[in-house]
């Protein structure tokens, strides 16, 4: 009977720790659990340890919390403008809600992925090749709709869509290469065309305000000249008013200065004239004295009749 009583405590005590160990659920951070009671839904666990009722309670779906990339295979999609692609991509999502996440579809991640490879057929469909090689942001943007948007009762959350690569063929490779190369050579002599345009203008201007100053210089100059020629003019002017006042007074020494200095102008403007290569001419200085002197007696002459 002792035996029998010993058997039965050890299993007693065996089947609490059993139970007790099946009863307590620790549950770790960036995940929760749900919990079905005879078979149906009955609660979240939350991070951190719980007590559940043995035998009734059971573990259902484990779902992690924290954001995860899903692959999307590499796939052919044809464009608009019937140019066949290879186009393969990322998908980031994020569980909000374990609930839906665990009951209301099967097998999420693969859902999410056979999802996103017909939205993606769809959405490149409907481009043409050039604006689907250029405009991968905006191809993310509309993926990124989409499956936000279709996946929203299944308890995820669409964070980033990302397309890895788009393969066009070699030959269109290769054709889109040469166009590259084509606009690059165009836009360069363009340039170059715009910067030699550039310059003969910056030249022409050079050259109109270099003119313009020279202009200018020339008009100040002859500005400057005319002014000397009036003043040299005016000297003259006064020069001559002054002899001749002293020639009507009977000043012998002006009359002699003023004869002898048209006498050398006369002979400067023979010596100087281009008609002529060699002048000779006799230069009788008693002559030149001579004459100045019977010019000067006339003179005297003139002024004593005038006084008498």
């Amino acid at each position: 009977m002792h035996s029998t009583f010993a058997i039965f405590s050890v299993a007693f005590v065996f089947l609490a720790v059993v139970l007790t160990f099946l009863s307590v659920k620790i549950v770790p951070q960036g995940y929760e659990i749900t919990v079905e009671r005879l078979g149906r839904y009955l609660r979240t666990l939350d991070p951190g340890m719980h007590i559940l009722i043995p035998v009734f309670d059971r573990v259902g779906q484990r779902m992690s919390l924290m954001e995860r990339v899903l692959d999307i295979p590499s796939q052919e999609v044809i464009s608009r403008d019937n140019a066949s692609v290879v186009v393969d991509g990322v998908v980031f999502i994020r569980v909000t809600n374990t609930k839906d996440a665990a009951y209301k579809v099967e097998r999420l991640d693969y859902a999410v992925q056979n999802l996103a490879m017909t939205n993606l057929r769809s959405v490149l469909g409907s481009m043409e090749l050039d604006e689907m090689l250029s405009n991968r942001e905006k191809i993310s943007l509309l993926l990124l709709a989409v499956l936000d948007e279709a996946t929203s009762d299944w308890g995820v959350k669409i964070t980033r869509v990302e397309i890895k690569d788009v393969q066009p063929p070699e030959d269109l490779t290769e054709a889109m290469n040469r166009q590259m190369k084509a606009e690059r050579e165009k836009r360069a002599l363009i340039l170059e065309a715009d910067g030699e345009r550039e310059a003969n203008i910056k030249r022409a201007e050079g050259e109109k305000s270099a003119a313009i100053l020279a202009a200018e210089g020339r008009m100040a100059a002859a500005e400057l000249d005319a002014r000397a020629r009036e003043r040299t003019a005016e000297a003259e002017a006064k020069a001559t008013e002054t002899v001749s006042k002293a020639i009507r007074e009977g000043d012998v020494q002006a009359i002699n200065y003023f004869v002898a200095q048209k006498y050398v102008e006369s002979l400067g403007q023979i010596a100087s004239s281009p008609n002529s290569k060699l002048v000779f001419m006799p230069l009788d200085a008693s002559g030149v004295v001579g004459s100045i002197g019977g010019v000067t007696e006339l003179i005297k002459t003139i002024s004593q009749t005038d006084k008498s």
